[in-house]
């Protein structure tokens, strides 16, 4: 199975950090970000990367090369102007020929991914996504969830947190931004175009009845989307004191 890792982002929400080195980079415990995903992938046997690139491109693609210190084929999707989360997967959806996964570059995880990847094939889903319990719900896309694990609708950054969603217990659940994706998800994906997967792709997936899925972590699985320097700061507190479950080689 391939996997692409969105890396075309400006990062504005973590500036000045991210004027001079593009988030992926931004070192934890002493190593680029984008590393430690890397690694995650590989460790549930992924070996082919597709990494799309905008802002301070080149710097990614000095660091993780073509892939080979980490036993793995990397190639990139070059974008003149960042094409949105799902954009960027619709200019490289050539390099896909079967169920992939995408992965933010901006998020650091370490659950299972065969566990997901499992689900998923179960479900027969077109497009499975992390679900997390988020600390401030105002701040990400929650999801409505039946009790079989089918997303219903998503709310992205909802103003109303208190009120719920449709009075149900499981829109606690938040989008956790990493994706597994049948290729037939590509075709509601405009070429060329700016476009999100959370806004424009997933809505249309499943107002179309498309089977859509969110897969819940479990308690004992880190998740952190690092979008503010408060976030940066706890992961490198997290990775230091062993809370997460993927090992870097250091040097």
């Amino acid at each position: 199975m391939k996997a692409m890792i969105l890396a075309a982002g400006e990062g504005t929400r973590l500036r000045p950090l991210t004027l001079e080195t593009p988030k992926p980079l931004l070192p934890v415990d002493g190593v680029p970000l984008i590393a430690y995903i890397l690694t995650w992938l590989g460790g549930y046997g992924i070996s082919e990367v597709v990494i799309n690139l905008c802002h301070l491109g080149d710097k990614i693609k000095l660091y993780v090369g073509d892939g080979s210190q980490l036993r793995m084929k990397v190639i990139y999707s070059e974008e003149i102007s960042a094409l949105g989360t799902a954009g960027g997967v619709k200019k490289a959806g050539s390099f896909f020929d079967g169920t992939f996964i995408v992965v933010y570059g901006d998020n650091l995880t370490d659950f299972n991914l065969s566990s997901m990847i499992k689900f998923h094939r179960q479900k027969k889903a077109a497009a499975t996504m992390v679900a997390f319990r988020p600390s401030d719900p105002s701040q990400v896309g929650m999801l409505d969830i039946d009790k079989d694990g089918r997303i219903n609708r998503l709310i992205e950054k909802p103003k109303n947190t208190t009120a719920g969603i449709s009075g149900r217990q499981s829109s606690s659940l938040a989008n956790g931004a990493v994706y597994i994706l049948e290729p037939e998800v590509l075709n509601y994906i405009e070429e060329g175009k700016v476009s999100d997967f959370a806004y424009d792709v997933f809505p249309r997936l499943i107002a179309d009845g498309a089977p859509v899925y969110g897969y819940p972590l479990k308690p004992d699985d880190y998740f952190i989307d690092i979008g503010s320097v408060k976030s940066y700061q706890r992961v490198n507190e997290d990775v230091k004191a062993g809370r997460v479950k993927v090992k870097i080689q250091h040097g």
